[in-house]
Parts: C-alpha cells; structure tokens; sequence
C-alpha cells in the first residue's frame, strides 16, 4: 500500500483526468494512506495478543488479502478512466463492484476476529488494552457506515440506474466538496462518519502513548488508574462524536453549516467530557492518606515528639 501511495501521488501528478467532480488518482491515493494506517495498526494490535496468536494471524492475513483485492479493483478502474464505487453501468464494471462488496465483508469479518481476540487478551497495560479495543470496536461501526452507501439514493433503481449508491446524502455525487477530503459542502457525507470512525484505530492508541509519554511530568498521569479513566472517557467521546457526524450526515448536512440541533448535541457532548476529564484527574480515594502517612511534617508524625514532651 504504500509503495501504491507513491504510484497514485505520481499519477495525480501526470494524469489530470477528472471523475465525478475529484481527480482520478485521489480515490486510490487516499484509499492506499488509508489502508496503510489500518494495517500497521492492527499489526501493532496482534503482536500484543498473548493467546490466539495463529488465529490472530490468520486473520491479519485475510483483512491484508482482502485489501489488496480490493485496491486491485480501485486501481484498475482508475487507469481505466472509470468509477469504482456503485458502477452498474456494464456487466464487468457491475462484477467488480459486486467483488469489491464482497472484498469489505471479508475484511470486515477479520477485524470482528481480531477485535475479539483483543477482548479475552491478557494484556498488563489495561489503559493501552482498552484503548485498542475500543478503537477497534468504534472502527468496525465506521467501516460499517460504508454499507449505507450502497442504498440507491433518490432518481436510482436496481436494474436499471447505472450508478446505485452515493456518498452524499440530499445532492448528486460530485457537487462542491471540502478541498483533500472531497467532502460535500452542499449536503450530508457519508465519508466523514466513515472517515472518524475508521481512524479511532490509531488515535485512541496514540492518546495512550502521549499520557505515557506526559506521565514522568505530571503526577496525576502516573497512576494507571488515572491513564485508564482517561482513555475511557476518550473512547465514550470519541464514540459519541462518531454518532454525531454519523446523525448529521443522515440529515443530509454539511459537515461546517451544522443547525441548532448538531450544535446543541456537540455541546451537550463537550461538557460531558469535560466532567469526565474532570472525574479522571481526581486524586484516586486513599492519595491523600498514603501522602499523609509518607509526609513527615504531617499531623500522626509530628504529634508523637509533641506527647512525649509532654510526658517528659
């Protein structure tokens, strides 16, 4: 996928063919950056697992195959000038979208088995554990999304419409987009929940790796309990903002013109992580008393000289 990367940058470059309103080689430039993110992350997963490991590799393996396949067809169409995505317009072009649907269930299957050997593994880490595993599991609702556009939106039939399916919600595929995403600026985009929730895989992991990183400079970060309480407000926030662009884009609105209702629900969802940091960075129950009993200016310790002057 990543040597594909540089072949799709160069194409970009060399080839200014337009399909749909996007360049022809963005699609399979962002779909191979993309795949190379998610295979690393679940490489990186599956080392950690300490059971399960030959049916974790496995399945690595099938999610590998099925994204190279699936990539094949991407590119494929690309050089030959034509959609990848929802193509009923011939029988070949049909065929290959049908493999390419097949293709995302198999892969998707493999992640729900990786997600699960996470789940029963032993893992000593238990804010790096449950960061992976909700990252997974937010992942998987993301990749999910994709099935929602394959629906025929207004104007298309089965058997009869050459294209069947659509990104965006409310206005024709290739209207006026976001510039790098491609994001549609005039309705819904179902690529902007996929887009979020596929990549909880790697950023739950990193906010993991950056309070390890902090841990040695703030005290609070230290405990693990503290670690773990943070990433669990993350990974119910992150969940809870998938939700958010997921309803927003079902609306049919744009992801910068949202109403009162998508601005109410992101508040509603600011002030609840921001008690929910609040709670975590708590001192744990019991600190003040280990400090108490650790410091030796502190009242049981310094009463003792007091007594027995006095007796004295």
């Amino acid at each position: 996928m990543g040597v594909l990367a540089v072949v799709c940058a160069v194409g970009l470059v060399v080839d200014d063919r337009v399909l749909a309103g996007a360049r022809i080689w963005a699609k399979p430039l962002k779909f191979s950056l993309s795949f190379v993110a998610y295979g690393l992350s679940l490489a990186w997963m599956l080392s950690l697992l300490d059971r399960g490991r030959r049916v974790g590799w496995w399945a690595g393996t099938v999610v590998a195959a099925a994204s190279a396949v699936e990539m094949v067809i991407i590119t494929g169409q690309a050089i030959r000038g034509r959609r990848s995505h929802f193509n009923h317009e011939t029988p070949f072009d049909e065929t290959l979208f049908d493999a390419m649907a097949v293709t995302v269930v198999i892969l998707w299957v493999g992640t729900v088995a990786i997600a699960f050997l996470l789940l029963c593994a032993r893992i000593a880490d238990r804010a790096a554990a449950w960061a992976m595993r909700c990252g997974i599991a937010i992942a998987l609702a993301g990749a999910a999304v994709g099935f929602l556009m394959t629906r025929p939106a207004p104007g298309q039939r089965r058997g009869a419409s050459p294209v069947v399916g659509a990104h965006s919600v409310g206005v024709p595929d290739g209207g006026p987009s976001m510039p790098l995403t491609g994001w549609s600026t005039t309705g819904g985009d179902l690529r902007i929940p996929h887009f979020v929730g596929m990549h909880a895989l790697q950023l739950l992991p990193l906010l993991v790796m950056a309070l390890t990183v902090l841990a040695p400079r703030v005290a609070r970060l230290a405990d693990t309990r503290t670690r773990l309480r943070l990433v669990l407000v993350a990974s119910g926030a992150y969940a809870a903002l998938f939700g958010l662009v997921t309803w927003q884009a079902l609306r049919g609105q744009p992801l910068l013109r949202p109403d009162g209702a998508t601005l109410t629900a992101a508040g509603l969802i600011a002030c609840a992580t921001a008690a929910g940091v609040y709670a975590a960075l708590r001192a744990p129950a019991g600190l003040s008393r280990r400090r108490s009993r650790s410091c030796p200016s502190c009242g049981p310790r310094s009463a003792a000289p007091t007594s027995t002057a006095s007796a004295s």
